[in-house]
């Protein structure tokens, strides 16, 4: 098989914990078709996240039909939380590899990027890179196993060091594949209200490829379709774009590695929270194949059948409750102290509800019942009908705004992966607040003469990023994080700078790597495209996971200062303002005070208190108001 077919390292959650990259051809595949005419090339394709190979399995025999998914996190008696990772398939027709050599041994720390073992497949040898931290627990294959399935635990990583001791030394691959399986089927169970369920027909299915929900990084376990390029029926061509995937992250296109033709979408359009591993759709390779998967296959639908009638009968038992189904926590606190029946005193507040007024009114006039038993029920559950049924108008009023009174709209992934992240930062994170004010005089009349002299345009963001590069640069010990594991600051090598870009479906972050070596022009031509692709939701993982540093601006808005939250793992987040005129008093040359007017723009610094004691905070806002004040430096 042509290595065009080895454009990405594919395939299950194990996989998508790695990054594979190039090493060496076998000596018997030496030619390179389908457009890869070097070792360069084929690396470069490996590495493309937008495409990961889509291939889960292919079956030329259709009584042998596997659906083989990757590693996940379990707990269990015998073994801490952690991670399997499984012998990946590298192409889509590897089914076994070999261990070349282990790079890591058990006990040692991984990091991000860090060679963990070399693999031999049927075409080339591949570095297995992690991108994920941890410690290597247990090899469950030794350097130079020979055959190994495709899918079968190779390893056990864990995240906490002290973890190590506690997997057992005779754990083997079998136990390890037993539980993975047990918790896979479990997970599946729980989540089958929440997807559909696939019939095939195995016994009558010509030889075809199921094609599956893949993991596109490292913290997907599910993901949506947001659209078929391709319909049932469509030619497919290598490199064909059959489907967008949203993730947790992003937006990313899934490209065909082979040819075929799509014989069935198993998860329409617009599916949400598809499991990884899920088949998705099936392909065959002769179009006289269509009609015969077509019939074999079909989608239970009873499950979602069953959800709009729920919902009816939810809708139908609000109907029944009383108009004022909603009390404001002064008249139930009256309720309460005068033993009065909600039910009985008429709502005056907006969608029903019942306001202190309305208690008080009651009281007055005597017209409110004592409660009927004296057992202590919620107010909110009291639901008796009125004493005086309402009449025709009323009761449709109240239909009307209850069916009306608001609107479910869904989460998307990248909001949900936000509000977890933004949560347990706030709460786990140490936030060290500091605040200074530049002013921006300077940087206005650079940007004027670069315009004029240079016809270079470049935003007030843009000499933010590199003012704040620069800083980091000279103040490494603010360019750090706090290593839980370890329990100490870890220096980052270099400054890579996120930026906050507010998209549809989220806020973004991708990175300006190596900000602190780059021209302002540069920066600001590289933010351009980021926040393009952002807003399109085309950023590629590598360009927006990482960062050592974040800016958040508000500039453009109304807003003066503000404090951001930390964004994990990093240690410190800038909140830009907009920029203001103030009236401040200047000695003149003749040593009078005079009143000048300036403009200034607020920074506020949240910085993880583990990493930023007051030295290192104020020593970074010094460093960065210096910057300012002589913008010229910062060509330098």
């Amino acid at each position: 098989m042509a290595l065009s077919r080895l454009r990405n390292p594919v395939i299950r959650r194990a996989p998508s914990l790695l990054r594979a990259r190039f090493l060496s051809l076998s000596s018997n595949h030496t030619s390179l078709d389908r457009g890869l005419n070097s070792s360069t090339d084929v690396a470069e394709s490996l590495l493309r996240p937008a495409s990961f190979s889509m291939v889960n399995g292919i079956h030329h025999n259709p009584s042998k039909i596997k659906f083989q998914i990757g590693a996940r996190r379990y707990s269990s008696k015998e073994l801490p939380e952690h991670i399997v990772l499984q012998m990946p398939a590298l192409s889509p027709t590897m089914s076994q590899g070999n261990i070349a050599k282990w790079r890591k041994k058990e006990g040692d720390k991984i990091e991000v990027g860090d060679v963990i073992c070399e693999i031999e497949t049927d075409k080339a040898t591949l570095e297995f890179e992690s991108l994920e931290e941890g410690f290597l627990a247990k090899i469950l294959v030794p350097e130079g196993s020979k055959d190994v399935p495709v899918g079968q635990p190779i390893a056990i990583t864990v995240e906490d060091p002290d973890d190590i001791a506690n997997v057992p030394a005779t754990v083997s691959g079998s136990e390890a594949k037993d539980k993975t399986t047990t918790e896979q089927a479990s997970t599946h169970g729980d989540s089958k209200q929440e997807s559909r369920s696939v019939n095939i027909s195995t016994s009558e299915l010509p030889p075809h490829i199921v094609l599956e929900m893949p993991a596109l990084s490292p913290t997907m376990n599910q993901g949506n379709i947001a659209k078929w390029r391709k319909k049932e029926g469509d030619k497919i061509e290598v490199g064909d774009v059959i489907c967008e995937i949203e993730t947790d992250k992003a937006t990313l296109e899934f490209e065909s590695l082979e040819e075929g033709f799509l014989a069935k979408i198993l998860a329409p359009e617009g599916s949400k929270d598809v499991a990884v591993g899920q088949p998705i759709a099936i392909t065959v390779e002769d179009p006289n194949d269509l009609e015969a998967v077509k019939s074999s296959v079909s989608l239970d639908l009873s499950v979602k059948d069953e959800k709009p009638v729920q919902k009816n009968t939810a809708k139908e038992v609000k109907t029944q409750k009383t108009s004022h189904s909603r009390i404001s926590p002064a008249a139930k606190l009256l309720l309460v102290e005068h033993g009065l029946d909600a039910s009985s005193i008429m709502a005056s507040g907006p969608r029903g509800t019942l306001l202190k007024g309305d208690v008080l009114a009651a009281i007055q006039s005597g017209k409110g019942s004592a409660k009927v038993s004296g057992s202590k029920e919620k107010i909110s559950s009291l639901d008796p009908a009125p004493p005086h049924p309402p009449s025709a108008s009323t009761a449709s009023k109240s239909t009307v705004q209850q069916t009306a009174a608001y609107e479910d709209l869904p989460n998307s992934q990248i909001r949900k992966v936000i509000a977890t992240r933004l949560l347990e930062s706030k709460q786990s994170t140490p936030h060290l607040y500091l605040s200074t004010d530049v002013t921006l005089d300077p940087l206005l009349s650079f940007r004027k003469e670069l315009k004029a002299n240079y016809d270079v345009k470049v935003s007030v963001n843009d000499i933010v990023i590199k003012a704040v590069a620069v800083a980091l640069r000279n103040v490494p010990e603010a360019n750090a994080y706090w290593d839980a594991g370890k329990g100490e600051i870890v220096l980052c090598d270099s400054v890579d700078i996120s930026i906050a870009v507010a998209t549809e479906k989220g806020l973004m972050t991708p990175i300006v790597r190596n900000a602190d070596q780059k021209s302002i022009s540069s920066i600001s031509l590289e933010v351009k495209e980021l926040a393009e692709k952002a807003r399109a939701g085309k950023l590629k993982p590598n360009e927006f996971q990482g960062g050592t540093f974040s800016i958040s601006n508000l500039g453009m808005f109304p807003v003066d200062n503000f404090c951001a939250i930390i964004n994990p793992p990093q240690a410190g987040i800038l909140a830009v303002g907009r920029g203001n005129q103030v009236v401040e008093p200047v000695v003149g040359d003749d040593g009078i005070e005079k009143p000048g007017v300036f403009t200034k723009m607020n920074l506020t610094l949240s910085a993880d208190h583990r990493v930023f004691d007051g030295k290192v905070g104020g020593t970074f806002l010094k460093a960065l108001r210096s910057n300012f004040s002589d913008i010229r430096r910062l060509l330098l």
